[in-house]
């Protein structure tokens, strides 16, 4: 939670206290998409990264395992359209298919989408400032010859290439800062923010699941704060509930800077 102010710490406190509807649309649900599940629920085993959501997953095994693939049968996308992605490189786009195909705390990013493959898709999510910055820096000397990964390839061979005329260039030139490579290449699906893991406001692509999703209390953060983003503001506050109030790690931490 380092440089969160107190009023941002209490808005997370109280969203995670508030008193919710017993089933809030924008919480632990899957998006309509193509391989997403109706309703998200436990896995018996979710292939290598995808593992940290095993307990509570809008994904099936099969799903991950493609996820992990050079030439997935997802979406036909291959990593390697400029030479070889390095491992490194890979692993983070491996990472943000999981958490895409796999997490049941996107709810408040959903957004419809006319697409002939999928009728919702996710909006500007508040990914961490580690897990951009990491991605960028781990893929800054792998080649691409595209900004944009969700249009404008040549798919006559049945799976992307770059289109005539374009030319594979360094990752460090197409996105130019970490900022660029998060915001642009899947369309806007993320948005680049300061915030860092654990500060309560800012989704994570990595986490340790022997600590619990810590993406759950920010979905519930922002799915609060989108039905009542004036509600610090009127003289009444959500009410709270004890049993509520257990509440998870990433909020105890904010506790001293309230207090």
């Amino acid at each position: 939670a380092v440089g969160m102010g107190v009023g941002q710490a209490l808005l997370v406190l109280l969203a995670a206290c508030a008193v919710t509807p017993a089933k809030d649309p924008l919480l632990n649900v899957c998006m309509d998409a193509k391989h997403h599940k109706t309703k998200p629920g436990p896995e018996g085993m979710l292939h290598d990264q995808c593992a940290p959501w095993k307990d509570n997953a809008c994904c099936t095994a099969n799903t991950t395992a493609e996820a992990h693939r050079d030439q997935s049968n997802l979406y036909n996308f291959n990593w390697n359209h400029c030479g070889l992605m390095p491992p490194k490189c890979k692993r983070h786009f491996i990472q943000d298919t999981c958490l895409y195909e796999c997490s049941p705390n996107l709810g408040p990013w959903i957004d419809q989408t006319d697409s002939s493959w999928r009728r919702e898709r996710i909006l500007h999510v508040p990914l961490c400032k580690e897990d951009c910055e990491e991605w960028w820096e781990d893929c800054k000397d792998y080649a691409t010859c595209k900004e944009n990964w969700h249009k404008g390839w040549n798919w006559a061979t049945g799976t992307n290439r770059c289109p005539w005329g374009s030319m594979c260039r360094p990752f460090s030139h197409v996105f130019p800062r970490p900022k660029d490579l998060c915001e642009k290449i899947w369309s806007n699906s993320y948005k680049y923010t300061t915030e860092h893991r654990g500060s309560g406001l800012c989704i994570q692509m990595w986490f340790d699941p022997a600590q619990g999703n810590p993406n759950a209390v920010v979905a519930k953060y922002y799915a609060w704060k989108k039905r009542d983003s004036t509600a610090l503001m009127e003289t009444v506050t959500p009410k709270t509930n004890k049993a509520e109030c257990a509440l998870p790690w990433s909020v105890l931490v904010l506790l001293p800077l309230v207090l």
